[in-house]
């Protein structure tokens, strides 16, 4: 069996939660709205890669890269 590299959780106001739920190397959580999608991908292979796309608009980076966007020291792409 593969390591496990990160876990993840997902909770609700609903009280619903799962936890410690495994990965090796990608996670993704997917909420549904209404009109759209927003998705949150972490990849952990060499740097932790970040993905967020809600409906058209997307950022991908790395997880410093993100850390850095929303301290307002780099400019979204």
């Amino acid at each position: 069996m593969s390591d496990i590299r990160m876990t993840a959780e997902v909770r609700t106001d609903y009280e619903c939660e799962a936890t410690g739920l495994p990965a090796e190397r990608w996670a993704e959580a997917v909420f549904k709205l209404e009109a759209e999608e927003l998705v949150l991908e972490v990849s952990v292979e060499k740097d932790v890669i970040v993905a967020i796309t809600a409906g058209d608009a997307a950022w991908k980076g790395t997880l410093a890269g993100l850390k850095k966007l929303l301290r307002g020291e780099l400019a979204a792409k």
